[in-house]
């Protein structure tokens, strides 16, 4: 079944999820980013960003839509090979969220040091 591969050095997981939510809390701001992707043909595609406010470099682009307080819009990025994530001790990590709810992806890495880069990639099987 596909899914998503997390790596970080040595460290690997396999989720089996064709579509998550990856969510993050922005460090100066502390608002919370929500990305939906998808998993399509051995890639990851993103198909909506959503925005709980803005401020600092985190404004929502022109042609996003304001409901009930969120941004909601459609980044115009191709489908990716991987997405690099960094983790550091200075910010809050990141989360991969599906209907049954959150969880950080440094549980799902069990000894990830506290700085390092996490690689999503779309893996098969």
């Amino acid at each position: 079944m596909p899914g998503v591969c997390l790596a970080a050095g040595a460290l690997a997981a396999a989720l089996p999820l064709t579509q998550f939510t990856l969510a993050w809390t922005h460090s100066i701001e502390k608002i919370r980013w929500e990305e939906d992707w998808r998993v399509v043909a051995g890639k990851l595609v993103i198909d909506e960003a959503r925005i709980r406010g803005s401020g600092a470099g985190m404004e929502p682009p022109p042609d996003a839509k304001l409901v009930d307080g969120v941004w909601h819009y459609k980044p115009e990025v191709p489908p990716l090979e991987e997405v690099n994530l960094a983790h550091s001790p200075f910010t809050k990590g990141y989360e991969i969220c599906t209907a049954a709810g959150c969880t950080p992806l440094a549980k799902l890495l069990p000894g990830l040091p506290p700085i390092a880069v996490i690689t999503l990639r779309a893996c098969g099987g």
